[in-house]
């Protein structure tokens, strides 16, 4: 067991995604991490967050408990709640200034828990916080895919994952990673580092709640035909184009009275997207048989999941991969890219593709429509949630966290840690 430092856990993101009803992973991420120091180590649970002036200071934890009660069934689904985030957000940024006369520094152990990228960009505010209360920096870094595939990321973005990259490397003393291929991503980063040998793969945990609802009450045509799903961000890394073309070459060869399954695209729209959203609006093959949905709750898209002839995941790049570990814990069956990370999480349950080979995706999709009709899917009976519940994923995250803060404890340790 190691000894428990104070923990500073940074809730900036979460406040600064108020205005949005749909969360990304990195969003469920750090609202996970909040709900479990909430509910298991209030004891030692500092909140805290950052001002765009540039500071860093604590936020009440009565406020935070009651911006998680409305954020939370936002998020499933509970639009009447929608309006009030918006402004308890503010509310809570607004005292970030007020308490940065008001909080002392803290004496003793303490850890300084950020587990999204928010504000790496501005490293000057977080080395202040951390020299106000001699806190160890332990970030989490969901991935480094701007650095690695600048060609899918938005402009200027490279540069800004960059100077991220360097605030973990000169100032983190440990890392939280989602995966050891993110960590294998970003061991150059940390050479010569404090926290070279404090990376930790911790994978991330799965919300999977049911809503009733089924597909026939989300719009989708009730006609008997199979579909399959692609979920996530419609951008260039998703590898929505090689689907859609694949389903218009489907479309022509069936012909006029031919029948295709339909393919279901759920996320929001990104950006560089240009292409695809051309094609989803002016290819008469497409209508009709893809649907695009931007506004599903979670527990809508369980649903529809769960309804489907397996999920489509061609990205050419994930840090994690949310969506191929909740399709196999539902037993959904899953044709992926045959990426490091998509092995990592999915092992031997998923059919692995090049995610260029048009060919060998449809000869996937073929078979997955003979497995739902002969109702013997790969994993027709689901993997073991707890590989991905978030409690026990939270836990360890929060055991690695402290398993750095223990080493450097010791007088002399972080002296004789590596340095640049």
């Amino acid at each position: 067991m190691f000894d428990q430092s104070h923990i500073f856990m940074d809730i900036s993101r979460l406040l600064s995604r108020a205005r949005n009803p749909i969360p990304t992973g990195i969003d469920r991420v750090e609202y996970e991490y909040a709900r479990y120091l909430l509910a298991q180590e209030a004891h030692r649970l500092t909140f805290v967050a950052f001002h765009p002036v540039g500071l860093i200071a604590h936020v009440s934890t009565s406020a935070v408990r009651d911006f998680l009660d409305v954020m939370g069934p936002v998020w499933d689904g509970d639009t009447g709640l929608r309006a009030r985030l918006p402004r308890m957000a503010q509310r809570l940024t607004q005292t970030v200034l007020l308490s940065r006369w008001t909080m002392p520094a803290y004496r003793g152990d303490s850890i300084y828990l950020l587990v999204s990228h928010h504000h790496l960009t501005r490293p000057r505010a977080i080395e202040q916080f951390l020299s106000r209360h001699g806190s160890l920096f332990v970030p989490m870094v969901h991935d480094l895919i701007p650095i690695e595939f600048p060609e899918y990321a938005r402009p200027g973005e490279p540069e800004r994952h960059a100077l991220r990259m360097a605030t973990v490397a000169r100032l983190a003393a440990g890392v939280i990673v989602p995966a050891h291929a993110v960590a294998r991503s970003l061991a150059p980063y940390l050479q010569g580092r404090p926290a070279r040998d404090h990376v930790h793969a911790v994978p991330h945990g799965l919300h999977l709640q049911l809503s009733g609802q089924g597909a026939d009450t989300m719009r989708i045509p009730s006609d008997g035909r199979p579909y399959f799903v692609c979920l996530g961000t419609i951008e260039p890394r998703k590898n929505h184009l090689l689907l859609l073309n694949l389903w218009r070459r489907m479309v022509e060869d069936a012909g006029p009275r031919g029948s295709v399954p339909r393919l279901v695209l759920v996320g929001r729209r990104g950006w560089e997207n240009e292409n695809i959203l051309d094609m989803l609006e002016r290819c008469p093959a497409l209508q009709g048989n893809v649907l695009e949905y931007n506004d599903l709750s979670d527990p809508e898209v369980v649903t529809l999941l769960q309804g489907s002839a397996g999920l489509l995941f061609p990205s050419f790049a994930e840090g994690f991969g949310l969506p191929l570990a909740e399709a196999l814990v539902l037993g959904v069956p899953v044709a992926c890219s045959d990426i490091p990370v998509f092995h990592e999480v999915a092992g031997e349950n998923a059919i692995y593709l090049d995610p260029t080979d048009g060919p060998a995706w449809r000869v996937a999709i073929e078979r997955l429509l003979g497995q739902e009709r002969a109702n013997d899917t790969p994993v027709k009976h689901g993997l073991d949630l707890n590989l991905f519940n978030w409690p026990r994923q939270v836990a360890l995250g929060i055991q690695a966290a402290d398993q750095t803060a223990a080493f450097f404890s010791v007088p002399g340790a972080y002296d004789d840690a590596p340095v640049g």
